[in-house]
């Protein structure tokens, strides 16, 4: 009897003991499993979710602030040459059009030609919202002949010139600090000397800037507006009764003109022949000696007859 419960004792002993390793081991795994990562299929899972989802929150938040670009700064000019039947017309046109757009008239010449048509040359600036709209209004004025646009992108070079506008800035102020500490006579000299030269260069940077600025912010146009040539006269390939005519006509009047100016050339001589004519006629001649007539060619007596020979004479 007691050996049966020896034995039930141990027996109980070994099963409690070996419940509660399993339980122990059990605890750990599932530790061990809380704390381990995720299997891959489970991750890919769980990050596709993730994406899916913030997709979602991205396409419920329309709008979103994007990052800012720097401006770009473009220099713009065209060349127009346009043809017109009323250039001075024309011409205010193009100046109305430039004022309504914002810009102005830089430079502006008209010229006649051979009295028979008007060219007019004139250079606007508008600003660059509206260079498209004024260059295409300005190029229907009338028939054009030529077009010629570029388009520089200077914004390298502004962004040069402000860097170095705020380079020479400090440097400019770092020498006036220099010159307040200053207390010797030849450092405030050497220091002068530096601030002015930087302060040229400077005023140089700023210049540079300001005509990138002018350059960049209105565009230029270069218009020509020129008339068509008028002609007078028609050629024709037949000449006509009229044409014969008038070419006689004309002619006549160049005949009548060389003789006149023959005669003009001529005048002169003629007159003083004449004057020495009269002088030896009525002046020179009545002076000269008359010769004696010889009587035996002296004509016929006054009866008209032939006078017999005399007694002796045959």
């Amino acid at each position: 009897m007691r050996a049966r419960r020896t034995v039930a004792a141990l027996f109980l002993t070994a099963s409690l003991a070996l419940a509660g390793c399993s339980g122990g081991v059990d605890d750990m795994s599932s530790a061990d499993d809380k704390s381990a990562p995720r299997p891959a299929a489970e991750g890919a899972a769980g990050s596709g979710y993730a994406a899916d989802k913030d997709s979602g929150a991205r396409q419920t938040q329309p709008n979103q602030p994007k990052q800012p670009l720097l401006p770009a700064h473009i220099i713009r000019t065209a060349v127009l040459d346009v043809e017109v039947k009323d250039a001075p017309k024309a011409l205010a046109a193009a100046r109305t059009t430039a004022e309504n757009a914002g810009g102005h008239v830089a430079n502006e010449s008209t010229e006649r030609i051979d009295d028979t048509h008007v060219t007019s040359r004139v250079v606007l600036r508008v600003p660059q919202e509206k260079y498209d709209e004024v260059l295409a209004e300005l190029a229907g004025a009338g028939k054009l002949l030529s077009r010629k646009a570029d388009a520089r992108d200077v914004t390298d070079q502004v962004v040069d010139v402000e860097s170095r506008i705020a380079t020479q800035r400090a440097s400019v102020n770092r020498v006036r600090a220099l010159m307040d500490r200053a207390v010797k006579l030849s450092d405030v000299v050497t220091l002068e000397g530096q601030l002015s030269s930087r302060q040229a260069e400077l005023e140089s940077l700023l210049a540079q800037q300001a005509a990138l600025k002018d350059r960049t912010a209105l565009a230029t146009i270069t218009l020509s507006l020129s008339e068509p040539e008028k002609r007078e006269h028609k050629e024709d390939d037949d000449p006509g009764f009229l044409d014969a005519l008038g070419g006689g006509w004309h002619a006549l009047v160049a005949t009548g003109e060389w003789i006149a100016v023959v005669v003009g050339a001529v005048a002169p001589f003629a007159a003083v022949l004449a004057v020495l004519y009269a002088l030896w006629r009525w002046v020179l001649r009545p002076r000269l000696p008359r010769r004696p007539r010889n009587k035996a060619t002296a004509p016929a007596t006054e009866t008209g007859h032939t006078p017999y020979p005399g007694p002796g004479q045959d």
